[in-house]
């Protein structure tokens, strides 16, 4: 290890060997193709195993990647090979010489009808894939939060944080796209929904930083997409999960899975209820005119979420023939809960004098009601990688929230009442068509279409007995139809792997208030081209450089003109304004593999026109002589991030493995905010700023005496300014504990989460009128004790590879 120390030292800090990588000594090649004998489907993660002709010692081996293709290097001799994979009889060569490099051509493998239910292969550690567009995080149990959710597992993904509010982000950029199954979330609030999906059914997760032509153009950050388990082993298997925990926190879901050589059933089912209490506090010093004090006013509240979730899918595909298959599902999710919000607002005069308490108490209801219908058609021709794929998407969703707000102080008798609803109604119909054609070797052509259509009606009113909130009550009509079309080009010359390719985004956005008739319109077309170049430095090293353009389109809570009241002197409110922000992105790569330590680091380059900007101001209205500050997005004049980031997974011996993650970055950002305070005075703020943070976040998971799974992830988020204040920097810390029991077919676990109860959203604000200090604790320490149950299944089985329309890709194994 100390001869190591240096090495490390030089990769993280100098990225030299970006340049200096060299290949390491020639030997010779074995290369070749595993597939499956009677689809002729190519098989990944097939093992290719090499052995002494005369001694069982394994002298080399390998898997096959995503087209099943494998290279192996040996020194000249003898050997033994054999080509393996689940539930497949093996395929052997006996006492094969190899002096020269060597094809073994593609290599069939047929199913052992004896062994079908019978898998005995374990993913414990979590696997990742290094493609030429994105990274890809076969989900493993050392990521996976027992009785979590996908937002838990989403935490643990090396380059994603998730903050106290739900919030997801991607190296510290939150303008991240998240996708499911390759498609957009019904839902309008895609926080929520990620909290309604159970963890164990994430089967893995895509990175995708610098997106290609491919993908929606959506998401100046990159995108995430999740792909959820669906059972491919014959036979009859599934999984059952309970789960309990303080604070409330229950719940029991199922998977259940059925296929025969013609179609495979599959149906997922969950309901929990969950209770997540918070807490928050903002402390404000509000100005005169002059900047003498005028007073103080320290707010504290406190909230307990309670939730009842139902989460149900369904499906089933169809193996129309042998290069064919057609599967349809339908998702229904249905939620109901109430918010309590108690919020003190302790009054003090300019010389920090106690003077009277304000009690604005916010009893909310809320219903959500989600389906989804879902089709894809993949049609595979007769050339290997020639295919044809069309998705179906129609979903509904409603969201209805009513609030209650009593409202009375200490020092008189009159009660107030606010009134409120915000209801939701949305439809959303999409569209995909892919067609991927196969070149020559090494070179392929894809093209597409994409239509994405959603009709979102908001319906929010306000009935004020006394706070002087503005006019909240109005209908708001949103309408977005975007019309894409695709094409990109990729080709393997050697070490050299290239993509290309070019998307076309023609939008159309209605945003209507048909209460005081305001209609708008914005209609624009955007070109996003992409290009990717990968070189193998060797098989265990290579160096990327990719460029892409984004675009992230404002939507929801962005362009909601109300959210809530709870307090009634800091207001979030949307902003129906907005125009979208556009990004360039490059991004420098360089990974290198070890036997026992594997580094991947980023080098990039962000810069983003109209870039959204939270900024706070004097609404115009006073409560009792106190400014209503509203917080809003804003369109700023330009943002600059660039940053360098490294992720180490290293494995110092076969029971302790540790996984370490660290983004440092820069936020450069220019432009003017305008605003009229209070005084009817139009205020110009200079946004010209200049920022640093960093976060970082190590995971360590040791296997007990016992067999007993101790997993640890620590993660710091840095402190960042900002034109208006900055964000402090936050500590937190998560601790699970897994025991196999029954033979293996069941796990008792036992999770922390937040075990310094830290993990809050910490900000100062400085504005002319006020200076504010505030904490947002979205949800408090939480213990929680579950129990899987597998039967026909295997733990953490490796199934066969999933067959689905984002498989046309250029695949670089690094």
């Amino acid at each position: 290890m100390k001869k190591l120390t240096p090495t490390l030292t030089v990769l993280l800090f100098c990225f030299s060997l970006f340049i200096y990588a060299q290949p390491g000594k020639p030997k010779l090649k074995v290369t070749g193709k595993v597939f499956e004998k009677i689809s002729k489907q190519p098989l990944e993660y097939a093992t290719i195993t090499l052995k002494n002709s005369t001694n069982p010692k394994i002298i080399a081996g390998g898997v096959t990647n995503t087209k099943g293709e494998f290279s192996i290097e040996v020194s000249p001799g003898t050997y033994d090979i054999i080509a393996e994979f689940i539930s497949f009889k093996p395929f052997e060569i006996k006492q094969k010489i190899i002096t020269d490099n060597l094809s073994l051509g593609s290599i069939g493998l047929t199913e052992d009808a004896a062994q079908l239910n019978e898998v005995v292969i374990r993913a414990e550690k979590t696997t990742v894939e290094i493609k030429l567009d994105k990274k890809v995080y076969n989900v493993g149990s050392d990521l996976m939060v027992k009785g979590g959710t996908v937002s838990d597992v989403l935490d643990n993904i090396p380059s994603v944080a998730v903050d106290a509010e739900g919030n997801v982000s991607l190296r510290g950029n939150e303008n991240v796209r998240i996708l499911i199954d390759g498609r957009p979330s019904n839902a309008i609030n895609i926080t929520e929904a990620l909290r309604l999906i159970p963890a164990d059914a994430i089967e893995k997760v895509e990175v995708v930083t610098n997106p290609s032509a491919r993908y929606d153009a959506e998401g100046g950050g990159g995108l995430l997409n999740i792909i959820l388990k669906k059972g491919k082993n014959q036979g009859f298997n599934g999984t059952f999960i309970a789960n309990t925990g303080y604070p409330d926190n229950h719940g029991i879901s199922g998977t259940l899975n059925y296929k025969t050589e013609r179609y495979n059933i599959f149906t997922t089912q969950g309901y929990n209820n969950r209770n997540n209490p918070g807490k928050g506090l903002n402390n404000s010093k509000y100005f005169n005119t002059d900047g003498t004090i005028k007073n103080y006013i320290y707010e504290a509240r406190e909230n307990d979420r309670f939730n009842n979730a139902y989460n149900g899918t369904a499906g089933i595909e169809w193996y129309l023939n042998k290069t064919t298959s057609w599967t349809n599902s339908i998702n229904y999710r249905k939620s109901n809960g109430t918010n309590k919000d108690d919020v003190f607002q302790d009054n003090y005069d300019k010389n920090f004098n106690y003077q009277y308490t304000r009690n604005r108490l916010n009893q909310e209801n809320s219903d959500s009601e989600n389906f989804e219908y879902a089709s894809n058609f993949i049609k595979n021709f007769e050339k290997e990688g020639h295919k044809l794929s069309v998705d179906i998407s129609i979903s509904s969703n409603k969201d209805l929230n009513a609030a209650l707000i009593t409202d009375k102080t200490t020092n008189s008798t009159l009660v107030k009442f606010d009134d409120s609803r915000n209801n939701q109604d949305q439809k959303r119909n999409l569209f995909v068509v892919d067609y991927v054609l196969p070149l020559g070797k090494g070179q392929q052509l894809e093209a597409g279409y994409r239509g994405d259509f959603t009709n979102l009606n908001t319906d929010y009113a306000v009935n004020s007995s006394g706070s002087a909130v503005g006019i909240f009550t109005n209908f708001m009509e949103y309408k977005e139809r975007v019309n894409a079309f695709y094409s990109q080009y990729g080709a393997k010359v050697n070490r050299l792997s290239m993509l290309f390719g070019l998307r076309f985004e023609d939008s159309n956005i209605d945003i209507n208030f048909l209460q005081t008739n305001d209609f708008n319109t914005k209609k624009y077309g955007n070109l996003f081209p992409s290009a990717f170049f990968t070189y193998e430095l060797s098989d265990k090293s290579s160096t990327s450089i990719s460029y892409s353009k984004r675009i992230q389109r404002p939507r929801g809570r962005f362009l909601n003109p109300f959210n809530g009241l709870s307090s009634n002197i800091n207001i979030f409110v949307g902003n129906p304004d907005l125009d979208p922000a556009l990004t360039d992105a490059i991004d420098f790569g360089y990974i290198k593999r070890w036997d026992k330590l594997t580094l991947n680091t980023s080098l990039y380059v962000n810069k983003t026109s109209d870039a959204f900007q939270f900024a706070r101001r004097e609404s115009g209205d006073l409560v009792n002589g106190v400014p209503v500050i509203i917080a809003s997005p804003i369109n700023l004049g330009t943002e600059l991030r660039s940053g360098f980031e490294f992720t180490l997974n290293y494995t110092p011996y076969k029971w302790w493995k540790l996984n370490s993650n660290f983004n440092v970055f820069a936020v450069q950002t220019r432009g003017d905010f305008i605003y009229t305070n209070s005084k009817g005075e139009e205020i110009t703020q200079n946004f010209d700023f200049d920022a640093t943070s960093w976060t970082a976040r190590l995971t360590s998971k040791i296997t007990l005496p016992g067999k007993i799974d101790w997993q640890t992830n620590m993660t710091y988020n840095g402190p960042q300014d900002n034109a208006q204040g900055k964000r402090l920097g936050v500590l937190a810390m998560n601790l699970a504990f897994s025991k196999d029991v029954l033979k293996d077919k069941g796990t008792v676990a036992f999770n922390v989460s937040d075990v310094f109860n830290s993990r809050k959203m910490i900000s100062e604000t400085r504005l002319d009128a006020v200076e504010s200090y505030s904490e947002m604790q979205f949800r408090i320490r939480q213990v929680s004790l579950s129990f899987t149950y597998r039967f026909n299944k295997s733990k953490n089985e490796k199934e066969k590879p999933k067959r689905n329309m984002n498989e046309g890709e250029m695949d670089m194994q690094g």
